[in-house]
């Protein structure tokens, strides 16, 4: 395995054909994306059984991770053709209208008009046209543009997540929620997280028997509360843009590194999102700003990147994602894994509270040391949950995690662990001789040769990892 760094592609209309996605999983897609916020659940739900069936056919392993709308407030529709609001230009919006034109704006938020007040400027969509509400009346709002642009579709206006009076999960998450619970469905994201409290309110079970749970941190109560929100969630996604239009761009960069170093610490994937390759919605390559924005996340540890409009509607989805591929390898190649292994990186892994998870710490630890001290090919890490493939990931080793699980949602959850191959186990390890199965099975695959050292590292008992053992590959 050359690439670490995992692709997160979102599936819309310009993707979500069966050739497209095999196309997809093929260049380098590791985990598709289902956004809920501008589909009906029965189109998302057969996107969803069409993305499984494709990586079934095909044999790639791809997680698929639903997006929960949160409470998002969209403007009404503007229909499929950019509609230009020119600054200065003036307009009523009315809670609760579905559709826009120049002269009306609808919003799906009945609670707007007491949740903003005169003077506020808000963002729609990601911050290219600006709005201004000039008065608030009975029923509707007037508000003028204050920088223009084109608008499209249902695009988001974001409203300091303060001032809304929705919590997150909305009940229509909930409902939706279900319904991809019940089809097996591997992560879903929360929008709009405020605290830990928002994460246990979904109710769901502990991954692997229900998704793996990922906080989108995209507001201030969030930055706010981010040891528990990471504690308490299984994943964490970086949603620059309304982070950005919270906090202001200035701080972006700073959260951003500040997030995925405590991630990284806390043993939880992070995936970096937003605008990664946004001017590739149009053009065939990205700008050169933009490959050095999707490197230096990678510099920083990234689990994932993402791509969103990117693969769901852009003009190349397959070449979308394979350009970042080669851009995530190459930047993998140059990644400083020896200053991790020295401890002189901007991080220290975190010790995982509870007593169990302080054994697997341990046990990780001493791990990452035998494997860089020997140069081993690969760590074999065998794993019920996950958690301990994720734990050794925190190192961020210079060799490849083979990541065994004979759970087939804890196969597909890895898809989203940083430097980690992801294999189905052919059953539970309770033995040395099933360890030496997986070597076999590790080598068969092509993932390593015979001769090879490896590191392998499993639990023979219990909740925790409790077995090292260093050993040649037959």
């Amino acid at each position: 395995m050359s690439r670490r760094t995992k692709i997160v592609a979102t599936i819309g209309p310009a993707s979500d054909n069966p050739s497209t996605l095999a196309a997809l999983m093929e260049a380098g897609m590791d985990v598709a994306r289902l956004g809920l916020a501008h589909n009906t659940l029965d189109e998302v739900l057969e996107r969803y059984r069409r993305i499984r069936k494709v990586s079934e056919e095909t044999g790639h392993n791809v997680g698929i991770l639903v997006d929960l709308p949160g409470p998002k407030v969209r403007l009404g529709n503007f229909g499929d053709q950019p509609i230009e609001m020119a600054g200065g230009h003036s307009f009523d919006l009315v809670p609760g209208l579905d559709s826009s034109d120049p002269t009306t704006v609808g919003v799906d938020y009945d609670g707007l008009l007491n949740d903003v007040h005169e003077g506020d400027l808000l963002a729609v969509g990601d911050g290219s046209v600006v709005l201004r509400i000039d008065t608030v009346a009975s029923d509707h709002a007037e508000a003028s543009i204050s920088h223009g642009g084109p608008v499209q579709g249902r695009p988001g206006l974001h409203i300091p997540s303060d001032r809304l009076s929705i919590a997150s999960p909305t009940p229509d998450d909930l409902h939706r929620l279900d319904a991809f619970v019940d089809a097996g469905v591997d992560m879903v994201a929360l929008s709009f997280v405020r605290s830990a409290h928002d994460i246990r309110r979904v109710g769901t079970e502990p991954y692997p028997r229900g998704p793996l749970l990922v906080a989108k941190i995209e507001t201030r109560a969030a930055v706010q509360n981010l040891e528990g929100i990471i504690e308490a969630a299984g994943a964490i996604m970086i949603a620059r843009g309304d982070l950005g239009a919270e906090l202001g761009i200035e701080e972006l960069p700073h959260l951003q590194k500040r997030i995925t170093r405590d991630c990284i610490s806390g043993g939880k994937p992070v995936i970096t999102a937003t605008q990664m390759f946004e001017s590739m919605i149009t053009s065939p390559a990205p700008t050169r700003a933009e490959v050095s924005d999707a490197a230096n996340a990678i510099f920083d540890g990234s689990s994932a990147v993402m791509l969103s409009a990117e693969t769901a509607v852009g003009h190349n989805p397959v070449a979308t994602v394979a350009t970042m591929a080669r851009v995530a390898e190459r930047a993998d190649a140059e990644f400083d894994y020896d200053a991790w292994a020295q401890g002189s990186a901007s991080y220290v892994p975190a010790e995982l509270p509870g007593s169990d998870n302080r054994i697997t710490d341990a046990m990780t630890a001493a791990t990452w040391r035998a494997a860089t001290e020997m140069g081993v090919a690969a760590i074999v890490c065998i794993s019920e949950s996950g958690f301990t493939v994720r734990s050794i990931a925190r190192f961020r080793p210079k060799m490849p995690i083979i990541g065994f699980s004979p759970r087939s949602r804890t196969v597909r959850q890895l898809s989203l662990s940083w430097g980690t191959v992801p294999v189905q186990a052919s059953g539970h390890v309770d033995s040395i001789e099933t360890m030496d199965e997986m070597i076999v099975a590790a080598r068969e695959a092509g993932h390593v040769r015979s001769g090879d050292v490896v590191a392998v590292l499993a639990g023979t008992g219990g909740r925790s990892t409790d077995m090292l053992r260093l050993a040649e590959v037959p």
